[in-house]
């Protein structure tokens, strides 16, 4: 059952444990953490659709909608909404469900993020054709 009968949207690129080497002093999930998770998801898929090395350049519309907490299994579905010449943009949600309860998935956070293509000397390149 998903929180209040969404879904994810795109495609499943990650899939983690919240530890808690991963909270600040008061056992909260840091957002960076998450962010950085976000970020490896929104990777893979630049890189895949750009079928080889990308950055990222931008992060735009970050919401965190709800607290992740330790033992939280945490999934990044990451789904490419707009491809320019050298650029892409790509839609990432996290998703939390509690570790023994998979089932309930809760959405966590979700931004835009941006990746352009990169050659091999760190210089912008045309995103290919699908």
């Amino acid at each position: 059952m998903t929180d209040q009968n969404q879904k994810p949207t795109g495609d499943l690129t990650i899939r983690t444990v919240a530890m808690p080497s991963d909270t600040n002093p008061r056992g909260d999930i840091f957002g960076g953490w998450l962010m950085s998770q976000m970020d490896l998801a929104g990777g893979i898929m630049a890189t895949r659709r750009a079928k080889g090395r990308t950055a990222t350049i931008a992060v735009d519309n970050m919401v965190f909608h709800k607290p992740v907490h330790i033992g939280n299994v945490v999934t990044c579905y990451a789904d490419v909404i707009r491809v320019g010449t050298t650029s892409m943009s790509i839609k990432i949600e996290a998703w939390a469900q509690h570790y023994s309860e998979l089932g309930a998935l809760n959405k966590v956070t979700e931004g835009i993020f941006t990746y352009v293509a990169i050659d091999h000397e760190r210089k912008p390149r045309p995103v290919p054709g699908e």
